[in-house]
């Protein structure tokens, strides 16, 4: 049977709508997450570190960047994730044992191949943007050739110092496409390494951005994280937590009334 002009518009918009309705239900898949491994941490991320996502890991020099690093690894390792650290400032035995010390013993992840660990000397850049700008161009090129979910840079500082900064934003924006491959990149660094204006500029292309600071309660000093920026978050207070870092439990928040006793 033949079909009239009124009924193939009217097909044609059920169509339409069916495509409609099949991109709206995309956009709307659920995030997915890389536990920290810590309840209380993610909770504070409203689940963790979103799945395909660029994430800024911003403070000073023992503020806790690095343990919270370790807390992700752990925490993918233990989701059947695999997972590569390249690091400027650490050996891989160095970073193996202080996972070690924290009851976060991974060797068996990285004897198997489930972790990688690449270590990178970069102490020979300092002052030298083309070597600072060359590098970050072999680290991109690793990052997009590896086949871990999850990359870890530790730290970028020593290279962002000496690395033009058109050369560290491309890096960043590279690093973004890279995330739309379902790779999850975690990257940090101490602040002093970029002006005020770069680091807005870093912020922005970032999916999510946490700040570590050590601050002086009374006569403690306390180590905070504040979730500037974090993709997919459904809320805005409640940004701040403070924790402390101790060999029996790692990483653990402490609650914000034992932090102004």
């Amino acid at each position: 049977m033949g079909v009239n002009s009124e009924e193939a518009l009217f097909l044609e918009n059920e169509t339409f709508c069916e495509e409609v309705s099949d991109n709206s239900e995309t956009e709307r898949k659920p995030l997915e997450f890389i536990s920290s491994g810590n309840l209380e941490i993610d909770k504070k991320l409203e689940g963790g570190v979103p799945i395909g996502s660029l994430c800024l890991l911003e403070g000073a020099k023992d503020s806790g960047k690095s343990v919270f690093m370790q807390q992700i690894i752990c925490g993918a390792l233990n989701q059947d994730k695999k997972v590569l650290a390249l690091t400027t400032e650490k050996t891989s035995r160095k970073l193996l044992n202080n996972m070690e010390s924290l009851k976060q013993d991974i060797s068996d992840y990285f004897i198997i191949g489930r972790l990688r660990i690449f270590e990178i000397n970069a102490s020979y850049v300092e002052e030298s943007p083309e070597l600072s700008n060359n590098l970050l161009g072999r680290m991109l090129e690793c990052v997009n050739d590896c086949e871990e979910e999850l990359i870890l840079i530790d730290s970028l500082t020593i290279l962002a110092v000496s690395a033009s900064e058109n050369t560290l934003l491309n890096f960043f924006r590279e690093c973004l496409k890279l995330c739309d491959k379902e790779k999850t990149i975690l990257i940090s660094v101490h602040r002093y390494a970029f002006s005020q204006e770069v680091l807005y500029r870093l912020r922005s292309v970032c999916d999510s951005c946490l700040e570590l600071r050590i601050e002086q309660v009374g006569d403690k000093l306390i180590k905070t994280m504040e979730i500037q920026k974090l993709r997919g978050a459904k809320k805005t207070t409640g940004n701040m937590l403070s924790f402390d870092v101790n060999s029996e439990y790692g990483l653990k928040i402490i609650p914000v009334s034992k932090v102004k006793a």
